[in-house]
């Protein structure tokens, strides 16, 4: 390991004890792969983790440093408060020393609640109410008036009143007065369900006519409906009577006895909305996902116009807005109008107010509105979010950390980026960032490097040190920080075009764009500027694309890369046949669990109002399975020895001999192929970085059928190292006659494109239009955006 000595105490030895502790020193740790590594971390110093995709950093970060943090200040709150908050075991980790309060600032995305938007999120909404509630005229009432989460509600009625040995009944009323839009209860849409895909009119219900998953012919979900004796089972659909017919799609909730057992009926239309609509797109299985999508349509409210407030909420106005209008203003521009107000009586809330908008410019999400549901964020959009709150904060001595805050950010936006770091450690506050950019690597005070290389691979420390160490130390990370990807000399040559015309989502003016075919497009722009709203909305949608975007992969500690890629299945009936025996019995989930652990591998201990322990399983060892089924074999090898094989060692395994399995070779192929070949087959989700989780995402897709690949910033959580591997995968993709079409702001993916759509020129409404079109080496000679002026810097041009 190379080591730079860090600087000495500048105190001296005859400063204040108190001074001395200017060191986080973490001895021993082993969270996940670090392999008993030992760092010494310098307070009120900006400090870079680097290392490639899976080496530890994460672990290191925030497994181990804030895990801890966390834990500690837990710990001082009474066991009553600690029984509601979540149980955090204390780090595999000997020592940690010189710790202070941690604030993280991860990658993981805001909420999607369909309620919550970027003002309620940073309180930016609660402070508006205020304002509005002040200002406004007419004066409607407090602040709650103008929340679109509070219903109106008015009660009335009779209440007893004890005094003395007298009781006085009185009437009294009540009212509150909400901001919440009746017509869609503050969500700003309204949902209409396609009759058309619910049943097939032409059919009687006892020839099957309900087309909704789960209700087959001889369910009870039809025997409800059948047997209700509201109409007759064996009369045809578009045969009911009015009736009949409002009695089978809206008829209240009423109870009934069918076939001798108590049951409730409901209109099918209000059975469908409160079985599927009330739940998690996202958690749905894909079956019934799909028959959302298919059969709900989400259209603005029509009450409210999509505001999510009611009329009188909306009445109220200050200087000419109400408050629907700010919220739906971009941030840039509601900075102007509240700069335009003036009044001594809520002078502190409108100071306070223009520094959190003007906090969202200055991190450079100027172009977003307050309205703006938060489940539409990407993931570094969120991250900044996040941020906002931090960055007007008097705290110091505060340990920030950050997970690659230079997602989503064009190479102009990441000096801003920067700045704000740079800015958070000099008001004496440790900043430990997680980065893979040479832009952020190249800003700290203090470097330490995971690797060599990923997995069981990495977990040890390669070099800690100064970023000029860094380059003479010949660590992967060090070789490769000053690695650039020149211009192409010949590009390839469309073989057509996609032709996109007046597309107007969003932020875009009327574009009209034609995306070559046959080639390596890469789409580019500041942050903000369109260019998802160009790519998803107008290209991804058609017929023969295959979208690989951000949204992140859920997994549970049960969930791995073998059953997320559907790998699992073929080796199980390779085991089945081989052994004469059910497939079940080799999955963890179902027959050939270990009846001690359930199939988890741990035991799990609550221990009350302290944090819980999860140890290895005893009677399997952590193998997850029976030990019955351990005595199957395949190719001399049981169950778990195959899931604890890397992606690398399987393609081996499967590839020829006993065990060859064609379909198990191509899933492993395509995991090889994005670069995780170290991953072990049976590694719970859970333990996967976030780029880890992207490219086995991108794995599962690379087998779709489709001509034309779209893909969301793919580098992403890679490492420089990496970048060349992603770009090798490009070109296969391109060679072997598909379209790729790339999101992307890295340089490296700009310099290796074929052909280069620039939007711009800013972000928000200053964006939305096509800046550029060409080649890169066009886009280099012209210099005329800002893409053109980074990437010449890149190549050197």
């Amino acid at each position: 390991m190379h080591t730079d000595p860090v600087d000495d105490d500048p105190t001296g030895t005859d400063a204040h004890p108190a001074d001395r502790h200017d060191r986080i020193r973490v001895r021993g740790a082993r969270a996940n792969n670090l392999r008993d590594v030992d760092v010494d971390l310098p307070k009120r110093r900006l400090t870079v983790f680097t290392g490639v995709s899976g080496s530890g950093k994460s672990s290191l970060v925030f497994g181990t440093v804030a895990a801890e943090s966390q834990r500690m200040i837990n710990e001082t709150y009474s066991a009553f408060v600690q029984g509601f908050m979540p149980s955090l075991a204390r780090p595999d980790v000997d020592v940690l020393d010189g710790l202070t309060t941690a604030i993280v600032v991860d990658q993981e995305r805001i909420g999607a609640d369909p309620r919550s938007t970027v003002g309620t999120a940073t309180d930016a909404n609660a402070m508006l109410r205020v304002l509005f509630s002040r200002l406004g005229q007419p004066h409607i009432g407090g602040p709650n008036a103008f929340s679109f989460n509070l219903a109106t509600v008015t009660a009335g009625g009779a209440i007893t009143v004890q005094k003395g040995a007298d009781a006085k009944a009185q009437r009294v009323s009540f009212t509150r007065l909400g901001g919440m839009c009746a017509g869609c209860e503050g969500r700003g849409l309204v949902n209409d369900i396609d009759l058309t895909q619910l049943f097939d009119d032409t059919k009687s219900l006892g020839d099957g006519a309900l087309t909704i998953p789960g209700y087959g012919t001889d369910g009870w979900n039809v025997r409800l409906y059948a047997e209700s004796g509201y109409f007759d089972r064996d009369t045809p659909i578009r045969d009911f009577t009015e009736q009949e017919r409002q009695d089978f799609l809206y008829r209240e909730p009423t109870k009934q006895k069918i076939a001798g057992i108590n049951m409730t009926y409901e209109g099918l239309v209000h059975r469908v909305r409160r079985s599927f609509l009330q739940k998690d797109r996202e958690a749905m299985q894909p079956h019934i996902r799909a028959f959302v999508d298919r059969a709900v349509t989400f259209t603005t409210c029509p009450a409210c116009d999509g505001t999510r407030l009611n009329d009188t909420a909306r009445s109220s106005k200050i200087a000419g807005r109400s408050i629907a209008d700010v919220c739906a203003m971009q941030i840039t521009d509601a900075v102007t109008w509240l700069r335009g107000l003036d009044d001594p009586g809520v002078g502190p809330l409108l100071e306070g107010l223009r520094a959190l908008l003007e906090s969202f410019v200055e991190i450079g999400l100027g172009y977003l509105s307050l309205d703006r549901p938060t489940g539409t964020l990407s993931g570094g959009e969120g991250q900044r979010v996040k941020m906002v709150k931090h960055l007007g904060s008097s705290l110091s001595d505060v340990t920030y950390i950050f997970d690659e805050p230079s997602t989503g950010l064009h190479p102009h936006d990441i000096e801003r980026m920067n700045e704000l770091l740079v800015r958070l450690r000099d008001k004496g506050n440790t900043v430990l960032v997680v980065e893979h950019k040479p832009e952020v690597i190249a800003i700290a005070d203090h470097v330490v490097d995971l690797g060599p290389g990923a997995g069981s691979g990495g977990g040890t420390l390669c070099y800690q040190g100064s970023v000029v160490g860094l380059r003479a130390s010949g660590t992967v990370t060090g070789q490769h920080l000053d690695d650039r990807v020149t211009v192409k000399s010949e590009v390839r040559r469309p073989d057509g075009a996609i032709e996109i015309r007046g597309a107007s989502a969003h932020n875009l003016h009327d574009v009209d764009v034609d995306v070559p075919t046959g080639v390596l497009t890469v789409v580019t722009g500041v942050a903000g500027s369109g260019k998802s709203t160009l790519v998803h909305g107008s290209l991804a949608r058609r017929d023969d694309v295959v979208a690989i975007d951000q949204s992140g992969i859920r997994g549970s500690r049960r969930s791995n890369p073998a059953t997320y890629t559907g790998l699992l299945e073929p080796i199980r009936k390779a085991f089945a046949k081989a052994n004469g025996v059910k497939p079940a019995l080799f999955s963890a989930n179902s027959e050939g669990a270990c009846p001690a652990c359930n199939g988890a591998g741990v035991v799990y201990t609550d221990l009350g109002m302290m944090a819980g322990v999860a140890s290895p399983c005893v009677e399997c060892d952590g193998k997850r399975f029976d030990q019955s089924v351990l005595g199957y074999h395949l190719g001399g090898k049981d169950i778990s020895e195959v899931l604890g094989m890397s992606v690398t060692d399987a393609l081996a395994f499967f590839a020829a001999g006993e065990s060859a399995l064609p379909t198990a070779h191509t899933i492993l192929a395509r995991l090889a192929d994005v670069g995780l070949g170290y991953l072990t087959i049976g590694q719970p989700l859970t333990t996967l970085s976030g780029g880890e989780r992207q490219r086995l995402k991108l794995a599962t897709h690379l087998g779709d059928r489709g001509g034309v690949v779209v893909l969301d910033e793919p580098t992403a959580g890679l490492h420089l190292a990496d970048v060349e591997q992603l770009l090798g995968l490009l070109d296969r993709l391109v060679d072997a006659g598909r379209t790729v079409v790339v999101i992307e702001h890295h340089q490296a993916v700009m310099a290796h494109a074929d052909w280069i759509i620039d939007l711009g020129p800013g972000a928000g409404h200053d964006g939305g239009r096509i800046v550029f079109e060409g080649t890169p080496a066009e886009l280099v000679a012209a210099r005329t955006t800002l893409t053109g002026q980074h990437l010449a810097a890149y190549v050197g041009a």
